[in-house]
């Protein structure tokens, strides 16, 4: 495994930022945790609102990072070129660590209560979750942007060359510049901030950046599997499209309790509901694209954390995002624990775990390195994964518990009665927490000590590569858990997640009725208890299943380090020539 051009050497220094913020971004979120369980906890020196925020904002920060570093390693192979203006790239680095300091100190003073005014601007920090960036940072983010779109767009062939991959990463790079604006003026009215801060936010995650997700989980799918460019690229297009006719409108649902008209209702709850189309049709293609020519998985800690991505990105993004979005739901989800539930599973599970992914597809390459000890990644995906269905879980049911108490029956947040029914799911969030950081400890030191530890290539012959693929033709047909995934399963995993999650939407929906509004808790409690566990329990033994049927036919071949070039040998024309169809 190597790079096949030297830029794209230039990514690793983006993949360890991303694993540095990541562990920081951990830390904040224990302490969050913590927090919730004892409010006092570092009172006067790191408030709460202070640590959630720089947990909230260094998670977009290392989601970022990651994105450019995939970007980068990945533009020279579709392009077939080194990348545009290495000095560029350097300068955009050097930015991004800028703006990262920038926001850590800068947030501090929020506590304070400084922000900085000039001209009617905050210049130091603007206190707007998820874009907390005062304007000097705002104008230093919006001309990183245009210089990652330089060079994306410098570094890609004529447009007349262009497949879908390529129109996919133009449309997100470019866009993600120009939404930016959005967010770079301040307004005084509340509705009017809010709107403006929506169209970012939504825009970016539901828009912006869904579409570089499913183009760069296209594209490492064709470089992992040897997968059909034009298949994966006609996925590709579906996906961006489906994404932008259904997420565009769909901002609408963050429109609902802010003071702008009611029509919002309408249109919002609508799109919104479209909104986990193009996320099924990710999701089912990613199953197509790993069974269909039946290829060795050579590279186990980077499909795991792609098939997480998108597993996640179906369950928290599209499935609870789903449940929580029309008025008559989000009228009790929203402001509750309901929410981070559904955040927390989107944001990482989809935008996080691809970063990760890409990491461990590219750092091997980066170093050179031809064979390297899976173990520690796969032990750091499954910790991972379990921490973050376990918190979860956590926010879910106690989220349910607290839109009874503090809506219908109007219990204070600080009063007695609920903090005592809030107790056992505070504690919760950081027991998993814990589980969630041995995950990231276990992954950041495993890629950032790989080039360390790792073996280094040895010859990849062409005998070596028709071995292993003889080994997988002449092994026996796995049985039991292990056994091939068919479409009819895997469709039937699918349905069930729906079916849980149809019960999570009734149990959110019954707090409208006549009865519950009355008193009368059991309705809710009881479709929560059954929706929420029910949901991440099929969505746990699915990747289960997944992973494992994957892992019996890689044993089945027998497969080596030479694994990669077995792929090559099954494709005449190698992996950079396949992606440039």
């Amino acid at each position: 495994m190597r790079t096949e051009y030297q830029t794209q050497r230039l990514s690793h220094r983006f993949f360890v930022l991303m694993l540095v913020l990541f562990a920081v971004q951990v830390v904040f979120g224990l302490i969050v945790g913590a927090q919730r369980v004892e409010p006092a906890l570092l009172s006067g020196a790191l408030n709460f609102n202070v640590a959630r925020s720089e947990h909230t904002n260094l998670g977009i920060l290392w989601i970022l990072s990651g994105f450019i570093g995939t970007i980068l390693y990945v533009g020279p192979l579709l392009s077939k070129r080194e990348l545009a203006a290495p000095w560029l790239v350097k300068l955009l680095f050097y930015a991004l660590i800028v703006v990262v300091a920038w926001n850590v100190f800068t947030l501090t003073l929020a506590q304070r209560g400084i922000a900085g005014w000039w001209a009617g601007q905050p210049w130091l920090q603007e206190g707007l979750e998820y874009i907390d960036a005062g304007r000097g940072a705002d104008v230093v983010i919006l001309i990183g942007f245009a210089i990652l779109a330089t060079i994306v767009l410098r570094t890609f062939p004529a447009m007349k060359q262009w497949n879908e991959i390529h129109r996919g990463l133009a449309i997100g790079v470019s866009a993600l510049t120009v939404v930016w604006v959005f967010g770079m003026f301040f307004v005084e009215r509340l509705d009017g901030q809010e709107y403006f801060r929506w169209f970012v936010v939504h825009y970016w995650v539901e828009g912006v950046w869904e579409v570089i997700h499913i183009s760069l989980v296209g594209f490492l799918i064709v470089l992992m599997f040897g997968a059909n460019v034009r298949t994966v690229g006609y996925a590709v297009f579906w996906g961006v499209t489906l994404v932008w006719l259904s997420g565009l409108l769909g901002n609408a649902h963050h429109y609902f309790w802010i003071g702008t008209p009611e029509f919002w209702q309408f249109w919002g709850s609508l799109f919104s509901a479209l909104e986990p189309l193009p996320l099924v049709f990710c999701f089912w293609h990613i199953y197509l694209d790993a069974h269909h020519d039946r290829h060795p998985l050579a590279n186990a800690p980077a499909f795991y954390f792609i098939l997480g991505s998108v597993v996640l990105e179906q369950v928290g993004a599209g499935i609870l995002g789903f449940s929580m979005t029309f008025a008559l739901t989000n009228a009790w989800s929203h402001g509750t624990w309901v929410t981070p539930s559904h955040a927390h599973l989107a944001l990482f599970g989809t935008f996080g775990m691809l970063g990760l992914a890409a990491a461990y597809f590219a750092i091997p390459a980066v170093h050179g390195i031809g064979k390297f000890d899976q173990r520690l990644g796969k032990l750091g995906f499954w910790l991972l994964f379990l921490g973050m269905l376990g918190m979860s879980l956590a926010f879910a049911l106690g989220g349910t518990v607290q839109v009874y108490e503090m809506r219908i029956l109007g219990l204070d947040w600080f009063g007695t009665d609920l903090r005592r029914a809030m107790l056992p799911y505070q504690i919760l969030v950081p027991v998993f927490g814990f589980v969630f950081a041995i995950g990231a400890i276990v992954v950041v030191y495993d890629l950032l000590t790989l080039g360390a530890r790792a073996t280094r290539p040895a010859g990849h012959g062409a005998a070596a590569s028709a071995g292993a693929l003889a080994g997988a033709a002449s092994a026996r047909p796995a049985t039991g858990w292990g056994r091939t995934l068919g479409g009819f399963e895997a469709g039937t995993w699918l349905l069930a997640m729906w079916i849980f999650g149809a019960i999570i939407t009734l149990g959110l929906l019954s707090f409208n009725l006549p009865t519950v509004r009355a008193g009368e808790s059991w309705l809710p409690h009881i479709l929560a208890g059954i929706g929420y566990p029910g949901l991440l329990a099929v969505t746990l033994l699915f990747v289960w299943r997944f992973l494992a049927s994957l892992e019996a036919r890689t044993a089945a071949g027998n497969t080596e380090p030479a694994a990669a070039a077995a792929i090559a040998a099954a494709h005449p024309g190698g992996q950079p020539q396949a992606a440039a169809v």
